[in-house]
């Protein structure tokens, strides 16, 4: 009996040991999992905190100095950098913007403590009912947080930085010194912080003036600061201010009987009517990125630059015409267009950088080079002035070759005898490439340098033919001279900069390079540019006006290219036309499209300015060949021509 008891002891004791064991190994495995539990947390806590902005950096307001570019007559081109409105209390406000956002954005704002888990699971259940993203969880102190500190890229370790900064906030801050900072640093669309800024900007009044409508559409522009904007969609603005105002409702800050007296303001007007497009975005870019050149930009300016809006909206309008889609440009294979155009004295008083700048920000006018063609063979027929030769100079139209090279004409015809007027006319390329080579490579690229060409030039005989790329801007200035008589021009676009008081911190003074060419050399220029244009066998006759003019037709190899260039004594403008990728365009010649659009553009920017005659004179050939000082030093061309048999060109 008593060995049978000791067993049934031993084994009620083992029974009795199994569940302490048990119990044990829990325990152990509990500590284990809570200990690496903490670790785990400890790296994820570390991850999230590791790049956490410098608090106290942040929460201090900062913002990038603001950019206005004006016109002289006070038109607003456009607007870079951050609007701030002086700070305002919640107290100064009217209430129904505080109450607009928290109805519309966070209506639990007052009973959450940062995160609203009540507000993240309605969000999800809605999202899923609509399978897609129609509701976010996101409280405003998560949208403060995000908007003090925070980039607003869209990242999981973004999220749970946010989750702790807005955790930060609530500890440090009352929920209406929350809310105060929220009302003053949130995006409002169009560069514009903050509520004093937002009233201020939209609707031209104080924030503490503004309406219930106005407050209920700044609220309802949150959800997006440029889909709702009221100077861009203002139907949609008015849709979303009445949801709005539908919530206050629902929220309880407003009865029905009050939401039918919120009405729109009187002057609506101001932004569906009064809102011009705005103009000139390829000049304006090319403005700004000059800016810092001529000011140090630590506080705010304005610039006060050349642009004439009027000349400006004739341009871009009669591009949009000649560029539209199914046009007869489009149909010969034309895709892009530049146009500048010049005051004498180089303002710059119309740009067109493209045929579409939502498209392209690339400015043809300015950053593009491409081949002028014969837009080039005035420089070329003013080196052969320089050298003794004149208008009525006579060369033969006949095949050339120069160095195993053999220009031919447009035509491939040849007229035999041709003074240098007709020559120009008809842009002939056998006779440029002779007044070349009878003035000297070299001459014509002094004269190209003298008439402010700073690209490089070819050395080669096809010189004379346009051949060396250069920007529209550059090669429109370079006929500026000849409508001013000879003296050079320096394009320019900023006029002034003043800081946020009006005290100026640059002012142009000064011109340009002063006389680059004799006043003779210039008005046989006249001449013979004029005769383009006048003649019936000018290839600029496109371009004739109802008012003395001249100019002259480019158009490049395979018709990659096709320019026109004219003047009068009060404007000097230059077109392009092409494709970016240099695919030919369907025998589109100078004097075709781009004769045509400059002869448009100058008529309506000229049609308040009285005509006047450019200066034209007779400049003729001494009986005795060149002069004294043009004619070729023998020396200087027995050494050319000696290198030149050993070394070649």
């Amino acid at each position: 009996m008593s060995k049978k008891s000791d067993k049934d002891a031993s084994f009620l004791d083992e029974q009795d040991g199994k569940p302490r064991r048990r119990w044990k190994r829990i325990a152990y495995w509990t500590v284990v999992a809570g200990v690496w539990a903490t670790i785990l947390l400890g790296i994820g806590v570390a991850y999230i905190a590791w790049d956490l902005p410098n608090i106290d950096e942040a929460i201090a307001a900062t913002r990038k100095p603001t950019i206005r570019v004006v016109t002289r007559d006070g038109i607003e081109l456009a607007r870079r950098g951050d609007r701030y409105g002086a700070p305002v209390r919640l107290d100064e406000l009217p209430p129904e913007l505080p109450q607009a956002i928290l109805a519309t954005e966070d209506r639990r704002f007052y009973d959450h403590w940062g995160v609203d888990p009540i507000g993240i699971a309605r969000a999800m259940w809605v999202n899923v009912r609509a399978g897609g993203i129609r509701q976010g969880g996101s409280t405003l102190t998560q949208q403060a947080a995000k908007n003090l500190f925070l980039s607003p890229k869209r990242t999981l370790k973004r999220k749970l930085q946010e989750v702790v900064l807005a955790l930060w906030l609530e500890a440090k801050f009352s929920k209406d010194q929350i809310l105060t900072i929220y009302l003053n640093r949130v995006y409002f669309g169009q560069g514009v912080y903050g509520a004093e800024a937002a009233a201020q900007y939209y609707f031209g009044v104080p924030a503490r003036n503004m309406s219930a409508y106005e407050a209920a559409m700044l609220a309802g522009m949150l959800k997006g600061p440029n889909k709702y904007n009221p100077m861009i969609n203002p139907d949609l603005a008015r849709e979303r201010t009445d949801v709005v105002l539908a919530n206050m409702v629902a929220a309880g800050y407003l009865s029905e009987a009050d939401r039918k007296t919120i009405t729109q303001p009187h002057n609506w007007w101001r932004y569906e009517k009064s809102t011009t497009k705005p103009l000139a975005h390829h000049y304006t870019d090319w403005v700004l990125d000059q800016v810092g050149d001529y000011v140090t930009l630590d506080q705010d300016v304005t610039v006060i630059v050349s642009l004439n809006a009027r000349m400006q909206r004739a341009a871009e309008k009669l591009i949009k015409t000649t560029m539209k889609k199914g046009g007869a440009a489009d149909k010969r294979a034309v895709s892009e267009v530049a146009l500048v155009a010049l005051a004498p004295d180089g303002a710059v008083l119309a740009m067109v950088g493209g045929a579409n700048y939502a498209q392209s920000k690339f400015n043809r006018a300015v950053q593009a080079k491409r081949q002028p063609g014969s837009a080039f063979k005035p420089v070329v027929f003013l080196a052969g002035f320089e050298a003794g030769l004149a208008p009525e100079t006579v060369m033969r139209d006949e095949p050339v070759t120069i160095d195993a090279w053999s220009p031919s004409n447009f035509k491939n015809e040849y007229l035999g005898d041709i003074t240098l007027t007709d020559a120009m006319t008809r842009s002939i390329n056998t006779v440029a490439v002779k007044v070349s080579e009878a003035a000297g490579r070299a001459r014509v690229q002094d004269m190209a340098r003298k008439l402010g060409i700073t690209a490089d030039l070819t050395d080669e005989p096809s010189l004379a033919l346009g051949v060396s790329e250069v920007s529209l801007l550059e090669m429109t200035a370079a006929y500026g001279p000849f409508a001013t008589g000879g003296l050079g021009l320096w394009p320019y676009a900023i006029s002034e900069i003043q800081d946020s008081a009006g005290r100026p911190l640059y002012v142009r003074s000064g011109g340009g390079p002063g006389r680059v060419i004799p006043a003779a050399y210039a008005g046989a220029m006249n001449g013979m540019l004029a005769n383009v244009i006048a003649s019936p066998d000018g290839t600029g006759k496109g371009a004739r006006l109802k008012r003395p003019a001249a100019g002259k037709t480019g158009t490049s190899q395979d018709y990659r290219d096709a320019w026109f260039i004219g003047y009068t004594p009060d404007l000097i403008a230059g077109v392009w036309m092409g494709n970016d990728n240099g695919r030919p365009m369907q025998n589109v010649t100078g004097g075709s499209f781009p004769a045509r659009l400059w002869r448009d553009f100058t008529t309506a920017a000229l049609a308040q300015t009285p005509a006047k005659n450019l200066p034209v004179e007779v400049l003729t050939t001494p009986k005795d060949g060149p002069t004294p000082e043009n004619r070729p030093n023998p020396v200087e061309t027995f050494i050319k021509e000696f290198f030149k048999s050993v070394f070649g060109n």
